[in-house]
């Protein structure tokens, strides 16, 4: 299998990297700026790629014209937390611009690549169900991973004609730099769980919103 892995760097994608290369993949690392540890990695690293921006996307895509990809994960992604008493609404459009826009501005410009019994793996966040919060706050995040969920449904719709099956999975509350390290599981459980629910995506279960422990999650 080929994967293409967004916000590669680190993280949540620097692990889905190392578990896809250790299981036999060929992987391609996107990120903006490439790490020390993800450069000692034996993949292909397309760098200087920021999701937000149209051009880098487009870049990207004529880089890959022709190439086959059989899974696409959309892992990058920020978050910055507001308050209703400390409202940054550039925070908050930036979470929208690389949480919700750029994961389906890149599967929109990788099509050309994917074909029947390709997978998109959106990386969303239980934070994104609306059924699920009870606790408030963290705006742009909540609205942003919200938007991705219905855009990513929208798309399973429009792509089962064409066979291609899209996966909307929640990681877990994991330890990382972005979430301070204040996690509740690591990334290499959580990778696993995710690359689980990758493996099991079909045209029937496309579509749905699963935890990476299998559970599925109320929108």
């Amino acid at each position: 299998m080929k994967a293409l892995v967004t916000g590669a760097n680190r993280g949540i994608g620097l692990e889905f990297c190392a578990q896809l290369l250790e299981r036999g993949d060929q992987v391609i690392a996107v990120c903006r700026s490439a790490s020390h540890e993800l450069k000692a990695l034996d993949l292909r690293i397309e760098e200087g790629v920021d999701v937000r921006h149209e051009e880098d996307v487009q870049g990207l895509a004529a880089r890959l014209q022709g190439e086959a990809i059989d899974c696409l994960i959309n892992n990058a992604g920020i978050l910055t937390r507001e308050t209703l008493d400390n409202l940054d609404f550039t925070k908050i459009r930036d979470q929208l611009e690389i949480n919700a826009l750029a994961p389906l501005r890149l599967s929109h410009a990788l099509l050309p690549n994917l074909s029947q019994g390709s997978k998109i793996a959106m990386i969303t966040s239980r934070m994104g169900s609306i059924g699920d919060n009870t606790s408030g706050e963290r705006y742009g995040y909540r609205m942003s991973k919200a938007a991705l969920n219905m855009a990513s449904t929208s798309l399973a719709i429009d792509l089962n004609p064409r066979g291609i099956a899209v996966a909307i999975l929640h990681p877990g509350y994991v330890r990382t730099q972005m979430t301070g390290f204040s996690g509740l599981i690591d990334t290499d459980e959580a990778v696993r769980g995710l690359l689980a629910r990758i493996d099991g995506l079909n045209l029937e279960n496309s579509g749905t919103f699963w935890h990476s422990n299998g559970s599925e999650l109320p929108w």
